[in-house]
């Protein structure tokens, strides 16, 4: 038989207390004895103690923080309540108060307030390429610190070198900079950079490299101030600017755009292959002259940067014509178009494949344009460049563009730009290879034609440049309701209606009443008759 172990139960008031177990201790233990017979019995108690590991339930949990004895002690409070004072009273006001000082000395843009006050000094409207270069240099002397600007014999040579190469350009924007080390410093580095001079210092490589990365930032927000003002000049200049930073060419020649091509140098391109007018043919001409760099050039035009505009044109939502104020959209298709040395041809399409593309492509702008994103979303990213090939750019570097709607004859931007990523390459057998994108905008409040050009502005590819010749017609809004039979003006009414006797009585304008031709005929007739019949009674 299995050995039962049994405990004396006995009720707490018939216990007695001994030198090792209090009243308390005797009573406790009869709790305890008690939650968990009753665990064993009851099913609720039984939920609890699996459930939360105790019979009653959910328990209060109280956690604590273990500081060291030293701190505590009495002989201590003194030391403890001065620390507490450096740290709080001191030390966290002095960070938040640097924090809140350092950042009144940024703009929203991320530079430094006194770098925005030059741009907006700086830049006039007529601003040539050279000006713009000079306004975008005179930030370094508030974004670069003194102790980086002292002069030293390399930079001097590299002084020398560009001067040799560019003197002309060099001297105008040395002139326009001033004589402020930390500008001198910043613009050689940055010469330096668009003639291709190597540099020995790793100190002034690395100068140069974080010079560079805070070109994008700085050329933003003299962007902004430029496009403030509706400047359409000095804002193609400072787009174009980007790129040439990009691709480390300094602002001249057509023929500079070669130098993208990789192992091409600068040097080579008014030589190699001097027929040549466009990227493609420049490949050729390397194919046929069997040079070796043919095969990196063909791989890198492959997937080049050569924006296409495939449409633009001007919408409103619901209407069929653009009146004044009214919200207009700027709808542009885009696609990459690389310089290809074989034209691609597109498969012929029959008469209800192609019917039925074009109504799947209305169907689609229709949907984007009710929409209210800003860019059509893709089908599939396989069609997009990935990285811009740009070796001299301390960085990866992803391709974007401006598209700017702007008035040569005023020189004024109309539409703030918009700023694009991920346009597709074009692929000719699919139904749609191109992205659109709008630009939301007000109409002008007059009745007229306007004369505008569309300008596509890449950030990485230097002449690659895109432009589209639009007009917008702005038309009186009494148009649509003469065409719209719904909206004919409602006729005055007859003077011997009731609505017409009523609206005379008011003043209002009615017809006279027409006297209907067959009832006149028929009254004659009735007359007649009655003559006749009134003769023949005589009779």
């Amino acid at each position: 038989m299995p050995c039962m172990l049994t405990l004396p139960l006995s009720h707490p008031d018939k216990v007695k207390a001994s030198a090792n177990m209090t009243i308390e201790a005797i009573q406790n233990r009869f709790v305890e004895i008690t939650k968990a017979y009753k665990s064993l019995t009851d099913e609720t108690i039984r939920e609890n103690l699996e459930k939360y590991g105790h019979p009653d339930g959910r328990q209060d949990v109280s956690m604590g923080i273990a500081l060291p004895k030293w701190i505590v002690e009495r002989e201590n409070n003194i030391w403890v309540l001065g620390l507490y004072g450096i740290i709080f009273g001191a030390t966290l006001p002095a960070m938040v108060g640097r924090w809140w000082f350092g950042s009144r000395q940024k703009t929203k843009d991320g530079v430094n307030a006194s770098s925005a006050a030059a741009f907006f000094k700086s830049l006039k409207e007529e601003s040539s390429f050279e000006e713009v270069l000079a306004t975008f240099g005179k930030a370094y002397q508030f974004e670069l610190s003194a102790q980086k600007a002292k002069p030293t014999p390399e930079l001097d040579e590299l002084e020398k070198q560009i001067k040799e190469k560019s003197a002309a350009k060099w001297s105008e924007v040395s002139r326009l900079c001033g004589t402020d080390a930390p500008r001198r410093k910043a613009l050689i580095l940055l010469y330096a950079h668009l003639l291709r001079l190597p540099i020995q210092s790793a100190t002034l490589r690395s100068e140069q490299s974080e010079i560079l990365l805070q070109t994008p930032l700085l050329l933003n927000a003299l962007l902004n101030i430029a496009t403030s003002r509706n400047w359409l000049s000095p804002t193609l200049s400072v787009m174009r600017l980007h790129a040439y930073l990009t691709q480390a060419l300094l602002p001249g020649s057509e023929r500079l755009r070669f130098a993208q091509l990789p192992h091409i140098k600068v040097e080579e391109v008014a030589t190699l292959a001097p027929a040549a007018t466009d990227i493609g043919d420049f490949v050729h001409a390397l194919e046929e002259q069997q040079d070796g760099r043919a095969i990196d050039a063909k791989k890198a035009i492959s997937r080049w940067g050569r924006a296409e505009i495939v449409d633009a044109a001007f919408k409103v939502i619901g209407e069929r014509i653009v009146t004044p104020s009214s919200i207009v959209f700027l709808v542009i298709k885009l696609r990459l178009s690389p310089p290809t040395l074989t034209p691609v041809t597109p498969k012929e399409l029959d008469v209800d494949e192609t019917k039925r593309r074009i109504k799947y492509n209305d169907e689609k702008d229709e949907e984007f344009l009710n929409s209210r994103k800003e860019t059509e979303d893709l089908a599939s990213e396989d069609s997009l460049t990935g990285w811009v090939h740009a070796p001299y750019w301390p960085g990866g570097r992803k391709p974007s563009w401006w598209i700017v709607l702007g008035d040569e004859k005023s020189n004024r931007v109309v539409v703030p730009p918009m700023k694009i990523t991920d346009v597709p390459l074009a692929q000719p057998d699919h139904e749609r290879d191109f992205r659109s994108y709008k630009i939301q905008f007000q109409a002008p409040p007059n009745v007229g034609v306007f004369t505008w050009k569309v300008q596509l502005i890449s950030d990485s590819f230097v002449g690659e440049d895109s432009s589209w010749d639009i007009t917008l017609k702005i038309e009186d809004a009494s148009v649509l309701n003469a065409d719209d039979p719904s909206e004919d003006e409602i006729s005055d009414p007859e003077e011997d209606t009731i609505a017409g006797q009523m609206a005379a009585m008011r003043g209002g304008a009615v017809k006279k009443a027409q006297v209907d031709e067959s009832d006149d005929e028929s009254s004659t007739d009735d007359d007649e008759d009655g003559d006749s019949s009134s003769d023949s009674d005589s009779d």
